[in-house]
């Protein structure tokens, strides 16, 4: 995300103008933008207009709007923010008042105000224009007849291809037809792995599958490259790693982030650190139960009593349309870092913050144990 101005205070009012420049930064600016914010760009409107005859025609005109925001919308697979409300600037072909609804997509800048930007809206801001937070990781999770090509950016995981195929029985007859079956549904993999694996943005690519699956593929991608002169491939295969996995569903996505030999590829990135996090979470659950709690209240609690060392929440908790509850979390982070403790702020869009949300979405490694939290209603 280019950041081109800002002129802001912190919990103050103030705008930046911002530039998305890949899918990740909708997302940012997805989690960025709120209910009572401003946002200004250019935009299409329908138009009518009354000819001398008196008929009237409909024009498509290019125009400035500013719109004060009442809902955002994201979508995933078009990768656009749709940004509903009224609009606040005079212009002569959209009266003040009047609904409309701005479409920002990739490489369309546009200005944000805020009344308010509270310490998570700046932490965003930050994380959005930090290259060193993006994993930039490709994951081919795969096993008979099934493929899904993942990319893992700084703040999402998207789906970028899924393959499947109809695979015969390994035995008996039905032999021949599988090996034409696997070579046809590898070449189908291996096209979807050229489109969208792009080695001068990913840092390493993942073959991952139970059983061999995974080494037979790569043995097909490295024939394929030889012989059809795949440089991209053939310059990279360093950077191309085999992983075991229980399954090539997109689950199985945990297994290849708990790798030792894909974290250290990683290691240094925003969605690395949210998996070790969880890790260490799960860890303490499961064998000091009284230092680790999940949920509103118990965090709540563990809070007041200034007992929390590691602070576990998903960004969708913020992106609540009751201001009182949004504030209640901002306050929270604020508090828990101020009394020596860290936070970390989990994409939804991500394998872990998937898993966080399961557990309500917050949760807390404790400094000292907590006996009595059972005891208090969730």
């Amino acid at each position: 995300m280019k950041i081109v101005r800002r002129d802001l205070t912190r919990d103050g009012p103030g705008s930046v103008k911002i530039i998305p420049e890949e899918a990740d930064d909708l997302w940012l600016a997805y989690n960025l933008i709120a209910e009572g914010d401003s946002v200004m760009s250019v935009t299409v409107r329908k138009v009518l207009r009354e000819a001398a005859s008196g008929s009237r025609d409909a024009d498509r005109v290019k125009l400035k709007l500013e719109i004060k925001v009442e809902a955002v919308e994201y979508d995933k697979e078009g990768s656009v923010l749709r940004i509903r409300g009224k609009n606040i600037l005079e212009n002569e072909h959209v009266k003040i008042g009047a609904f409309h609804t701005l479409e920002l997509d990739l490489h369309r800048p546009f200005v944000l105000r805020k009344e308010f930007w509270d310490s998570l809206a700046l932490d965003v801001l930050h994380q959005a224009s930090d290259p060193k937070a993006s994993a930039d990781l490709a994951v081919v999770l795969m096993q008979e007849g099934l493929a899904n090509v993942l990319l893992i950016g700084k703040s999402m995981t998207s789906t970028r291809a899924r393959i499947e195929a109809s695979i015969p029985r390994k035995h008996g007859p039905a032999i021949a037809g599988y090996d034409k079956a696997m070579n046809k549904f590898f070449e189908n993999v291996l096209q979807a792995f050229l489109k969208n694996v792009n080695f001068n943005i990913v840092r390493c690519a993942v073959i991952a599958s139970p059983g061999f699956t995974k080494d037979q593929f790569y043995k097909h991608l490295l024939l394929e490259a030889e012989r059809r002169q795949l440089r991209s491939i053939i310059e990279n295969k360093s950077r191309i790693i085999l992983v075991h996995t229980t399954s090539g569903y997109k689950h199985s996505l945990r297994e290849v982030l708990d790798t030792p030999n894909v974290m250290s590829m990683i290691k240094n990135t925003k969605a690395a650190q949210e998996v070790r996090v969880l890790e260490d979470f799960f860890g303490m659950l499961s064998n000091d139960p009284e230092r680790a709690c999940y949920g509103p209240k118990h965090v709540e609690v563990a809070h007041e009593r200034m007992a929390i060392q590691t602070l576990l929440i998903t960004d969708e908790l913020f992106r609540s349309a009751d201001i009182p509850a949004r504030k209640k979390y901002v306050n929270l982070v604020d508090s828990v870092k101020a009394t020596g403790g860290t936070v970390h702020v989990f994409s939804s869009m991500h394998v872990s913050g998937e898993q966080l949300a399961q557990l309500t979405g917050i949760a807390a490694i404790l400094r000292f144990p907590l006996p009595d939290l059972d005891d208090i209603e969730m």
